[in-house]
């Protein structure tokens, strides 16, 4: 006689893909609203932009796969993929930016692979890189500090910049951006200048890291935190990569700190905390061990500070984090738990 017993797991935690995904963009909020009060509302522009795009996305590539629209749709997976891709964005990234590059992500770096739970590299990471290595002029405007900038402008003109590519009273695009801290850093360096005479002489610089970007940094370290509580991610991968980034650095620095940055200065700067807390710990894309976990963290952090230091890229943690992807499979083979009852061998 069939039993009619539904398959397992039988007692559901309550935790499912949209709670979680729900409760990531809530850890989000304080560092949007940091980025929003210290650089201006481009980021919010971005944000809709790759919201809408990556929506539509998703849609047509479901359609396409033969999906149900609804499930996929509503489970905030994608919405969170089109966060953290804009985030990444400069202010100022004009819309077919934004286009290109969630498009890149949802339909190669997500769907091409099988859609959620399939795609071995983090789509939004993708996307950005695909930008950075066919776009760089656009991808390096970054807009400064709202309390640095010598011709802010208003949510108006940036709408009519992003759209239209027009500024207002004929200002040029140099006139409203600026080199980042790490770009800035790491330019002066390559000129043999010092670094502590690079970032005393410039207002660019605030007094652990860059201008505005210290406080950015500690916003995403509060929503981090808080999602750690909640026990969203783990502390594993957070803390591999930001310790191995800081012991990178603490070693160089004591080493002449006349050429290498300060650890404070790495972990404050750049996508440091951002990557750490919300695209490093990308539940399909990381190590799931949790001897493997601190691996890929580490190794991450110290990807990071290979490329900053010595690549071609002043800011590497989308680098990192796709490389550590390809390397996320084999950490976890190597790193299965002990099965209770069973030997070490």
């Amino acid at each position: 006689m069939p039993l009619h017993t539904p398959t397992s797991p039988h007692i559901h935690s309550g935790i499912t893909v949209t709670t979680v995904m729900l409760r990531v963009l809530l850890a989000l909020v304080p560092g949007i609203a940091a980025y929003i009060w210290l650089f201006g509302t481009g980021v919010l522009i971005n944000i809709v932009l790759a919201m809408v795009f990556a929506l539509g996305a998703e849609a047509v590539m479901l359609k396409l796969r033969g999906r149900p629209l609804l499930p996929f749709l509503t489970d905030g997976s994608v919405v969170v993929t089109a966060v953290l891709f804009a985030l990444t964005l400069p202010p100022l990234a004009p819309w077919w930016l934004s286009f290109l590059g969630i498009l890149f992500a949802v339909v190669i770096g997500k769907h091409l692979f099988g859609g959620l739970g399939h795609n071995p590299f983090n789509p939004a990471m993708l996307g950005y890189v695909m930008l950075l290595i066919s776009f760089p002029r656009e991808m390096t405007m970054w807009a400064p500090p709202l309390s640095l900038a010598t011709h802010p402008l208003a949510f108006a003109d940036t709408l009519a910049y992003v759209f239209l590519g027009h500024l207002p009273d004929a200002l040029s695009l140099d006139a409203v951006t600026m080199a980042t801290p790490l770009d800035h850093v790491k330019t002066e360096v390559s000129r043999s200048h010092e670094i502590s005479a690079v970032m005393s002489g410039s207002p660019l610089f605030g007094t652990l890291a860059g201008t505005g970007w210290e406080w950015l940094g500690l916003a995403y370290l509060a929503g981090g935190l808080w999602l750690i509580k909640k026990r969203i991610i783990g502390w594993q991968i957070p803390a591999a990569m930001l310790g191995a980034l800081a012991l990178m650095a603490a070693i160089f620095y004591a080493v002449d700190n006349a050429r290498y940055a300060s650890p404070l200065f790495h972990l404050l700067s750049g996508g440091a905390l951002l990557g750490a807390f919300f695209i490093a710990t990308d539940p399909v894309t990381a190590a799931t061990t949790p001897r493997g976990r601190l691996y890929y963290g580490a190794g991450i952090g110290v990807l990071v500070y290979v490329i900053r230091t010595w690549g071609g890229y002043p800011d590497a943690v989308a680098f990192a984090v796709l490389l550590m992807n390809i390397a996320a499979p084999t950490i976890d083979h190597y790193t299965q738990p002990r099965v209770f009852g069973h030997r070490k061998d």
